[in-house]
């Protein structure tokens, strides 16, 4: 081995070292605080920790960007959805006038809420951008009612640390901590660019998250349930997504 590549050698170790010993520290510091993402088990947890704990220390109240209404994709990607269920094709030529959203958990009200309801809960609009991990993106106005008066309007009690959500379309569910609950741009969407929300893209109900990764921005939804663990959910990682390979916080 020649003196050159020991030494690059012995440097490259040292910041493999370095890079371990850092992510250890701050495994460390956000156990201290609190800041563990569910999936923060396994080869990637002490990367998936740093990365949700740094987000939450440093840009818990940050905005998603929002657009100028000239900037709206003309033609927005509509992503490919699994045939709708039996359960969905009846809601949809019902006009999804018996559509329902249970609200349930560690609530003090439970709830069943029709699409009217909500509206007549509340009402606001953004326009900001979709961005998918498959690397399409597009900007949208999304009108709907945030999930923060939802919540509280069932009134979560204060132990409350998650609220899962489901879609009517399949097993996939997802789940976001208070923070993001409670953000004033994560919204129970229903309507799209001065319309309905369209069907492929999630009508008549869909979660709207825009400060993490599409993919948490689920369709058709049906279910939220606050809680103070996701042990009891899934395999315990937090949502379907961590258990099929992905991020359980996908914060962008």
């Amino acid at each position: 081995m020649t003196p050159i590549s020991r030494r690059k050698l012995i440097a490259g170790g040292a910041i493999t070292a370095a890079g371990v010993a850092g992510l250890a520290a701050a495994d460390r510091i956000a156990r201290r605080h609190g800041l563990i993402p569910p999936d923060s088990g396994g080869l990637y947890g002490p990367g998936e920790t740093l990365t949700y704990a740094a987000q939450r220390v440093m840009g818990e109240h940050a905005l998603a960007r929002e657009f100028p209404r000239g900037m709206i994709s003309k033609a927005p990607f509509m992503n490919e959805v699994a045939p709708p269920t039996d359960a969905f094709k009846k809601q949809q030529a019902a006009g999804f006038r018996d559509w329902r959203l249970v609200v349930d958990g560690m609530v003090e009200q439970p709830l069943s809420l029709s699409v009217a309801d909500l509206q007549a809960l509340a009402r606001r609009n953004q326009i900001t951008e979709v961005v998918c991990e498959e690397g399409w993106s597009y900007v949208a106005e999304w009108i709907g009612t945030p999930l923060s008066a939802v919540l509280q309007e069932a009134g979560t009690l204060p132990q409350v640390r998650y609220i899962v959500y489901r879609s009517i379309q399949s097993d996939w569910w997802e789940s976001i901590d208070m923070a993001d609950a409670l953000h004033p741009q994560t919204f129970l969407t229903w309507g799209m660019n001065d319309g309905d929300l369209p069907v492929g893209f999630g009508g008549p109900l869909r979660m709207r998250v825009p400060r993490q990764l599409g993919y948490k921005s689920v369709k058709y939804i049906t279910h939220l349930t606050a809680t103070d663990s996701m042990k009891k959910f899934g395999k315990g990682l937090g949502s379907a997504s961590p258990e099929g390979g992905y991020a359980w916080y996908a914060g962008i």
